[in-house]
């Protein structure tokens, strides 16, 4: 399967980064053989990738990767770079070849510390592969240090490095750094395509496809996740039943909590899946003797392990709060499309009695309020604010309309 098949809805796109990867071909080509770079090119060594969430930023940004590493031989009879199969493909998607580095926040900040080895790395040659590949999946994390850094390294890269940086918008990346990128635009891939892809990729069954995908407005990951996870689909129930559980201030101050807490067992059951096996790799690394004791000089490094671990469990903690205010966002989306008559596809019809019932019970003017006050929310974490304190004032306010 070309690597190009999980790009849903993005075809356009897709034609963009396959001319591009078959001029990188012909540019590696010419290079081995001695000879002059073809003078025109498609190719670049900056790309920035930008798209609602969902559209498939980084799942892009992997394809194109490996499709620069593909060592197909059909390449040369004229097939398509990425065929999906050859050990270059395989490796950049399962996220081990030696010349792809992949960065994402850990945190709510991607550090000049995450990027100071990452960097270096870009200046260097490829050891196994064509290209040296920097893919940053959150650009827009980047605070003023790391982006300098990146900034520096995108002004004058490697002849053969290429920087891929996804983000949601272009106004979320410094304006010095889009500037030296060439830019893509993904859209919202419509909810028959996400449909199918489910049905094509992990043999889900087409209503319940469908399903996922209109209850996530075209989110692949959510979709998939949706469809696969009865635990997503218990929490998603409980946050569709919030709106109605804001009454009084008791029941609104309750729902706050159990939402909060119900994020932070997400960040817990990560946590416990990928910390422990971290901890103990590097223990093994550092040369740990048995019954656990660690070489002297070591603790520092344990302590930035650990400093690491806290801040992606409290990323992934407002990730999952953030997940549940989209679902919230989704609702009353469809509360107001039943209050001015509309007539769009609900993307929660399976309770549409709970949206029935806030929609007679409410003014399209109290709904854009109660909107408001979940993006309200959102901002508020992004910002940093106890996650607590943010959604009590989100419930208070949804009371309020």
């Amino acid at each position: 399967m070309a690597v190009w098949d999980d790009l849903v809805g993005q075809e356009r796109v897709a034609e963009r980064l396959i001319e591009a990867a078959r001029d990188a071909d012909a540019f590696v080509t010419a290079v081995g053989r001695g000879e002059a770079p073809p003078e025109a090119s498609r190719m670049t060594h900056a790309w920035l990738f930008t798209g609602p969430p969902g559209a498939g930023r980084v799942t892009t940004a992997h394809a194109f990767a490996a499709a620069l590493q593909c060592v197909s031989p059909d390449r040369a009879l004229g097939g398509v770079p990425g065929c999906g199969f050859c050990d270059g493909c395989h490796t950049a998607l399962g996220g081990t070849h030696a010349d792809i580095t992949s960065v994402a926040a850990i945190g709510a900040q991607i550090l000049a510390d995450d990027m100071r080895d990452t960097v270096r790395k870009s200046f260097t040659s490829p050891a196994n592969g064509r290209w040296q590949v920097i893919l940053v999946e959150d650009a827009e994390r980047l605070n003023e240090k790391s982006a300098n850094a990146v900034l520096k390294a995108v002004e004058e890269p490697a002849p053969r490095t290429v920087w891929m940086l996804c983000a949601p918008s272009l106004e979320d990346v410094l304006p010095t750094i889009r500037s030296r990128c060439r830019h893509l635009t993904l859209r919202t891939p419509p909810v028959a395509a996400v449909a199918d892809f489910l049905v094509r990729r992990d043999g889900i069954e087409p209503q319940a496809a469908e399903a996922a995908a209109r209850a996530t407005q075209g989110h692949v990951e959510r979709a998939r996740r949706l469809a696969t996870d009865p635990g997503a689909r218990e929490r998603r129930a409980a946050v569709l039943k919030l709106p109605l559980r804001v009454d009084d201030i008791g029941t609104a101050l309750k729902a706050a909590q159990e939402l909060v807490d119900a994020a932070a067992e997400d960040a817990k059951q990560v946590a416990e899946e990928i910390d422990t096996k971290e901890t103990e790799e590097l223990k093994a690394a550092l040369g740990a003797v048995q019954g656990g004791r660690m070489p002297r000089g070591t603790a520092g490094v344990m302590k930035d392990l650990e400093d690491r671990q806290k801040r992606r469990r409290t990323r992934t903690q407002r990730d999952s709060l953030d997940l549940a205010l989209s679902e919230l966002t989704g609702f009353y989306r469809d509360v107001l499309a039943l209050q001015l008559g509309s007539g769009l596809a609900l993307a929660n019809g399976e309770v549409w009695d709970a949206l029935d019932r806030v929609a007679r019970a409410s003014t399209p003017e109290r709904t854009l309020r109660r909107i408001e006050a979940v993006l309200a929310c959102r901002e508020a974490l992004d910002a940093n604010v106890a996650p607590l304190l943010a959604v009590e004032a989100m419930t208070m306010a949804l009371r309020a309309g």
